[in-house]
């Protein structure tokens, strides 16, 4: 959008100033209610069932016991979700990442949910759902993950950006170089200040 001086010195009714918000009041003091805060007749509750695993194989998952609870309407697993990503694999991320298809890839990962007549009856379900895992090693630091001898979470991912394709999985997706200026300019007053070290935080648990 170009800009238009014609409109630099004029005053309008609403651009530019600084209007009461109608919801202001009631959010800031805890009076507005939200989609989550309505309850009606018949309604169900949703509970998630989450990996306590940061990497591992789901060899089973049994539901039987909990579709079989009294109140619980609906028991799901990743096989009740079909693969409609027709070979793509970001579209294919999203899915599994919605629900372990075979393999937990985080702590917390969702592998199976529960639909029931009430948040207690829902919780017993989770509890009688009983899932098979091969714990498989893990690392939660960036650049032990990037180095070969890590275990990979997603064996068809082949790092991009390299002179040669590499021949094994990664969990280094892309490698990306910028550049600008010339680094063997002699005149350091236009480089400033070069701090090495690590900028990474540890994962907040």
């Amino acid at each position: 959008m170009n800009f238009d001086p014609r409109f630099s010195g004029r005053k309008f009714a609403s651009v530019g100033t600084r209007p009461i918000r109608p919801d202001g009041v009631d959010k800031v003091t805890g009076r507005a209610r939200y989609g989550a805060d309505f309850n009606m007749a018949g309604q169900l509750v949703g509970r998630v069932l989450r990996s306590p695993h940061a990497h591992a194989t789901i060899r089973k998952i049994d539901t039987s016991k909990a579709e079989k609870l009294r109140g619980v309407k609906a028991v799901i697993t990743a096989a009740d979700l079909p693969d409609l990503t027709d070979g793509d694999a970001a579209m294919y991320d999203i899915l599994d990442n919605c629900m372990a298809r075979k393999k937990a890839l985080y702590d917390g990962h969702a592998v199976a949910a529960v639909a029931a007549v009430d948040a207690r009856t829902a919780r017993q379900a989770l509890k009688l759902i009983e899932v098979d895992y091969e714990v498989l090693p893990h690392v939660t630091d960036v650049d032990e993950a990037m180095k070969r001898s890590a275990p990979v979470l997603n064996d068809t991912i082949f790092t991009e950006g390299l002179e040669e394709k590499p021949s094994k999985p990664s969990n280094v997706t892309k490698r990306t170089r910028y550049g600008h200026g010339d680094i063997n300019c002699s005149s350091w007053d236009f480089i400033g200040h070069w701090v090495p070290g690590d900028r990474s935080a540890p994962p907040v648990g």
